[in-house]
Protein backbone atom coordinates (compact mmCIF):
# COMPACT_ATOMS: atom_id res chain seq x y z
CA UNK A 1 0.00 0.00 0.00
CA UNK A 2 1.57 3.33 -1.08
CA UNK A 3 0.96 6.64 0.91
CA UNK A 4 1.75 9.92 0.44
CA UNK A 5 2.39 10.99 3.82
CA UNK A 6 2.76 14.92 4.65
CA UNK A 7 4.23 15.87 8.06
CA UNK A 8 1.98 18.99 9.18
CA UNK A 9 3.46 21.94 10.73
CA UNK A 10 0.69 22.37 12.64
CA UNK A 11 -2.45 20.61 13.21
CA UNK A 12 -5.07 21.24 10.61
CA UNK A 13 -8.78 21.78 10.29
CA UNK A 14 -9.45 18.35 8.58
CA UNK A 15 -7.14 16.70 11.12
CA UNK A 16 -9.28 18.01 14.63
CA UNK A 17 -12.21 17.18 12.69
CA UNK A 18 -11.31 13.63 11.73
CA UNK A 19 -9.92 13.25 15.32
CA UNK A 20 -13.28 14.49 17.12
CA UNK A 21 -15.54 12.65 14.74
CA UNK A 22 -13.17 9.57 16.28
CA UNK A 23 -13.45 10.80 20.05
CA UNK A 24 -10.11 11.28 20.26
CA UNK A 25 -8.61 13.90 22.54
CA UNK A 26 -7.52 16.92 20.53
CA UNK A 27 -7.10 19.29 23.38
CA UNK A 28 -2.83 19.72 23.34
CA UNK A 29 -3.00 19.70 19.84
CA UNK A 30 -0.60 22.85 19.56
CA UNK A 31 1.90 21.95 22.09
CA UNK A 32 5.25 21.08 21.37
CA UNK A 33 6.51 17.61 20.73
CA UNK A 34 3.65 16.60 18.66
CA UNK A 35 3.98 15.75 15.27
CA UNK A 36 0.89 14.70 12.92
CA UNK A 37 1.10 12.89 9.52
CA UNK A 38 -1.60 12.98 7.18
CA UNK A 39 -1.92 9.73 4.85
CA UNK A 40 -2.96 10.40 0.96
CA UNK A 41 -3.99 8.73 -1.81
CA UNK A 42 -4.20 10.29 -5.18
CA UNK A 43 -4.08 13.68 -2.80
CA UNK A 44 -6.70 12.48 -0.52
CA UNK A 45 -6.92 12.03 2.59
CA UNK A 46 -7.42 8.43 4.03
CA UNK A 47 -6.16 8.83 7.53
CA UNK A 48 -3.79 10.76 10.48
CA UNK A 49 -1.40 9.38 13.11
CA UNK A 50 0.67 11.27 15.17
CA UNK A 51 3.68 10.76 17.83
CA UNK A 52 4.97 12.61 20.57
CA UNK A 53 8.73 12.25 21.41
CA UNK A 54 9.38 12.25 25.24
CA UNK A 55 13.24 11.69 25.38
CA UNK A 56 14.26 7.91 24.05
CA UNK A 57 10.14 7.06 24.25
CA UNK A 58 7.21 8.09 21.85
CA UNK A 59 3.82 8.34 22.52
CA UNK A 60 1.36 7.30 19.25
CA UNK A 61 -1.05 10.40 19.40
CA UNK A 62 -3.36 8.76 17.52
CA UNK A 63 -3.99 7.37 14.55
CA UNK A 64 -7.79 8.04 12.62
CA UNK A 65 -8.72 6.42 9.25
CA UNK A 66 -11.83 8.24 7.00
CA UNK A 67 -14.66 6.07 7.89
CA UNK A 68 -15.31 5.56 4.03
CA UNK A 69 -11.09 3.99 3.66
CA UNK A 70 -12.13 1.85 6.92
CA UNK A 71 -11.21 -2.10 6.14
CA UNK A 72 -8.87 -1.49 3.69
CA UNK A 73 -5.69 -2.20 5.67
CA UNK A 74 -5.23 1.24 5.80
CA UNK A 75 -4.95 1.36 10.05
CA UNK A 76 -2.25 -1.46 10.10
CA UNK A 77 -0.23 1.05 7.15
CA UNK A 78 -0.10 3.97 9.30
CA UNK A 79 0.91 1.77 12.27
CA UNK A 80 3.75 0.66 10.88
CA UNK A 81 4.93 4.54 8.96
CA UNK A 82 4.43 5.58 12.47
CA UNK A 83 6.83 3.41 13.83
CA UNK A 84 9.21 3.55 11.17
CA UNK A 85 9.38 7.51 12.02
CA UNK A 86 9.94 6.82 15.38
CA UNK A 87 12.45 4.61 15.25
CA UNK A 88 14.16 6.82 12.72
CA UNK A 89 14.15 9.36 15.42
CA UNK A 90 15.81 7.09 17.42
CA UNK A 91 12.96 6.11 20.08
CA UNK A 92 13.25 2.90 21.34
CA UNK A 93 10.27 2.31 22.65
CA UNK A 94 6.38 2.95 21.74
CA UNK A 95 3.38 3.36 23.96
CA UNK A 96 -0.24 4.38 23.63
CA UNK A 97 -3.42 4.43 25.08
CA UNK A 98 -6.69 3.49 23.98
CA UNK A 99 -10.13 2.91 24.77
CA UNK A 100 -11.39 0.80 21.64
CA UNK A 101 -8.10 -0.58 19.74
CA UNK A 102 -6.49 -3.17 21.77
CA UNK A 103 -7.14 -6.18 20.01
CA UNK A 104 -6.03 -4.07 17.03
CA UNK A 105 -2.56 -2.80 18.62
CA UNK A 106 -2.38 -6.52 19.93
CA UNK A 107 -2.26 -8.11 16.41
CA UNK A 108 0.47 -5.84 15.91
CA UNK A 109 3.01 -6.56 18.56
CA UNK A 110 2.03 -3.94 21.53
CA UNK A 111 1.27 -5.68 25.08
CA UNK A 112 -0.66 -4.69 27.68
CA UNK A 113 1.06 -3.31 30.72
CA UNK A 114 0.01 -1.92 33.81
CA UNK A 115 0.15 1.89 34.09
CA UNK A 116 2.17 1.91 36.94
CA UNK A 117 4.59 0.51 34.91
CA UNK A 118 5.18 3.87 32.62
CA UNK A 119 7.87 5.50 32.68
CA UNK A 120 8.08 8.83 34.64
CA UNK A 121 8.15 10.97 31.93
CA UNK A 122 5.82 9.35 29.74
CA UNK A 123 3.45 9.31 33.04
CA UNK A 124 3.88 13.40 33.04
CA UNK A 125 2.41 13.62 29.57
CA UNK A 126 -0.60 15.06 29.32
CA UNK A 127 -1.99 11.88 27.16
CA UNK A 128 -1.42 10.12 30.03
CA UNK A 129 -2.44 12.21 33.31
CA UNK A 130 -5.51 13.71 31.91
CA UNK A 131 -6.87 13.07 28.38
CA UNK A 132 -7.25 9.20 28.59
CA UNK A 133 -9.36 7.94 30.95
CA UNK A 134 -7.56 5.43 33.37
CA UNK A 135 -9.68 3.09 32.01
CA UNK A 136 -7.45 3.11 28.65
CA UNK A 137 -5.46 0.18 28.35
CA UNK A 138 -1.89 0.83 28.45
CA UNK A 139 0.32 -0.18 25.87
CA UNK A 140 3.87 -0.77 24.87
CA UNK A 141 6.22 -2.24 21.82
CA UNK A 142 10.19 -2.26 21.68
CA UNK A 143 11.55 -1.15 18.61
CA UNK A 144 14.49 -1.40 16.52
CA UNK A 145 16.23 1.71 16.13
CA UNK A 146 17.48 2.69 12.47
Amino acid sequence: MTFNTVELAEPTSDLIAALEAAGLPTDDLHELGRCFYRFEVEGRPIGYGGLEQIGPDALIRSIVVIDSHRGAGHGSAILSLLEAEAAGRKASSLYLLTTTAAAFFRRHGYVVLPRSAAPTAIAASRQFSALCPTSAAFMFKELRTQ
